[in-house]
């Protein structure tokens, strides 16, 4: 039986675990896209596949179990590189929430889909960070925090999880 302390597993438990947080947060919204009907926004689809980066290359990291602190290393960081990246994206989805709604286009109804076929990858990514009324929008909340905010506290804790379990020490 594992410690219960997650600083105390091995590097492959903690890869998994990250792998099944990354897992669980891409289930829950799909639940809340299908189960609850709540369309997502370009910003909304940009995290999910940081999300799907971070718990494959988790995954990856498990399966390979790497034996030397710089492969372990490697896979930390790379982990932690992809959610500093989403959690950028979700703190900027956080300030468009913040702002007044006034302040942006109406929504387009384009999806990410259109938008990267009519615009190319680049113009379509600026577009999506730009933001529209669609992304500025509070649909839904827990304990008084957006789900772009809970996002963002989800990378940050598994971007550090990431960086721990690939850099420390192991007797």
């Amino acid at each position: 039986m594992p410690n219960a302390n997650p600083l105390a597993w091995s590097f492959r438990l903690q890869m998994l675990f990250g792998f099944t947080v990354c897992a669980a947060l891409l289930g829950f919204a799909l639940y809340v896209e299908h189960g609850m009907f709540m369309l997502p926004c370009p910003l909304c689809i940009l995290q999910r596949f940081f999300f799907a980066g971070m718990g494959l290359l988790g995954l990856v990291a498990a399966l390979h179990n790497p034996s030397g602190r710089a492969g372990r290393g490697a896979y930390g960081i790379a982990i932690a590189l992809l959610a500093a990246v989403g959690g950028s994206i979700a703190a900027r989805h956080v300030w468009l929430q913040l702002q007044p709604p006034s302040g942006f286009p109406s929504c387009s109804g384009q999806g990410l889909s259109y938008m990267l076929e009519s615009l190319g990858p680049i113009d379509a990514l600026a577009e999506t960070l730009s933001g529209s009324a669609d992304c500025a929008k509070v649909d839904w909340s827990f304990l008084g925090l957006s789900m772009p905010a809970w996002t963002l506290l989800c990378f940050a804790l598994l971007g550090v999880g990431a960086m721990v379990a690939g850099l420390r020490r192991r007797g």
